[in-house]
């Protein structure tokens, strides 16, 4: 008898190991959520520990919350254990007070002061900001640094102006595209000052950057480049100019590129010759249709997770011209449809699955032969 009661336990527990496991799942899954030309990030370990890489629009922080919190739902979390804030910028810091007070979050992570005063942002940090911090756990991080999160590797590449100094494994061959560097002004926003980051699980490895721009791109890959080659790619600042150059979009080789751009913020033809002719690159995913690509620099529809506006009978082949910036612009226009993320899951044997949830469209990608 009590060989038979020792026989209904061993299956009892294993088939309770099966469901636990099940839950936890194998697979590294990173949500691209739409906040229409910012960023917001979700990234969800096989262990099931949540790190999000910034909260969207300032101007829309109930929309872009409310986007971030379908994700989270949509991965069953029932908090955010790290969030990482880039920069402090509007459209990446924006959507934060709304979250926190939607869903709990452990830890905040970010690069230190702002080094680009504007009013908003000022009041933010100094009003704001502590008192959501001061109910968790606060970070600064630094270019070297790692964030603890379970089965993942997440190294800071960059933060607060700097990057690092030593390759990471594997990495530290002579950068080619050194040479043909044309060196741009000095960024002294807060753009460079951007927390970028390698996420590895097992043989996959994503880059995000946040809007690092190209004059720190040079100082982290030239002469040697210190970050090697990736699988996954989030186009730095949205597609924008000013960021993107050949010493890092070429030399880190990326399988697959996703660009968090909006119909008129990103996608600019300089950046989009740079990306569509990267060596390796197998696809270029997009939040949304550029109008700033036209037909002519963008990708087919099943790769593009948010459209136009209104729909177009005609789009032209043109790129059009990128709006003007400035205070006597008008601001862009306010989009609260129904919006569409773009999800990857990798497997620790580095292949991975892109998913469009507009149309459920999806592509497998093995992993790499060498």
């Amino acid at each position: 008898m009590r060989w038979f009661i020792t026989i209904q336990l061993a299956i009892v527990l294993i088939v309770v190991s099966s469901v636990v496991w099940t839950q936890s799942g194998e697979n590294l899954e990173i949500y691209l959520v739409d906040v229409e030309g910012g960023n917001a990030t979700l990234v969800v370990s096989p262990s099931g520990e949540s790190l999000l890489i910034d909260t969207g629009n300032l101007s829309a922080a109930e929309r872009d919350a409310g986007r971030i919190m379908d994700a989270v739902k949509d991965a069953g979390l029932q908090q955010i254990d790290h969030l990482i804030t880039t920069h402090w910028h509007l459209d990446h810091f924006g959507g934060m007070a709304v979250l926190a007070n939607r869903i709990p979050i452990r830890e905040f992570i970010d690069h230190g002061a702002n080094v680009q005063p504007v009013p908003q942002t000022d009041t933010f940090l100094q009003q704001t900001y502590p008192g959501i911090y001061g109910k968790a756990k606060h970070t600064e991080v630094k270019a070297g640094d790692t964030i603890p999160v379970e089965r993942l590797d997440v190294h800071v590449v960059a933060s607060a102006g700097e990057t690092i100094k030593v390759p990471l494994p594997g990495a530290g061959k002579p950068n080619p595209y050194c040479a043909n560097f044309r060196s741009e002004d000095v960024d002294r926003t807060e753009n460079a000052q951007s927390i970028g980051m390698v996420i590895a699980f097992g043989k996959f490895r994503a880059l995000h950057l946040g809007d690092l721009s190209s004059d720190k791109e040079f100082e982290l890959m030239c002469p040697d480049n210190r970050i090697g080659t990736v699988d996954l790619f989030v186009v730095s600042h949205h597609g924008q100019s000013g960021a993107n150059s050949k010493v890092l979009v070429h030399a880190i080789e990326s399988r697959v590129a996703v660009m968090n751009n909006g119909t008129r913020k990103g996608g600019e033809p300089k950046v989009m010759k740079v990306i569509h002719s990267a060596p390796g690159l197998e696809n270029l995913w997009q939040l949304h249709f550029s109008q700033l690509s036209g037909q002519e620099y963008t990708v087919p529809g099943m790769f593009i997770a948010n459209l136009t506006d209104k729909p177009q009978p005609v789009v032209s082949v043109a790129p059009m011209p990128p709006p003007k910036r400035g205070s006597d612009v008008p601001p862009a226009l306010v989009h609260d449809g129904i919006a569409y993320w773009i999800k990857v899951s990798a497997q620790a044997d580095g292949s991975f699955t892109v998913t469009n949830s507009r149309n459920g469209f999806s592509k497998k990608y093995r992993a790499r032969s060498k």
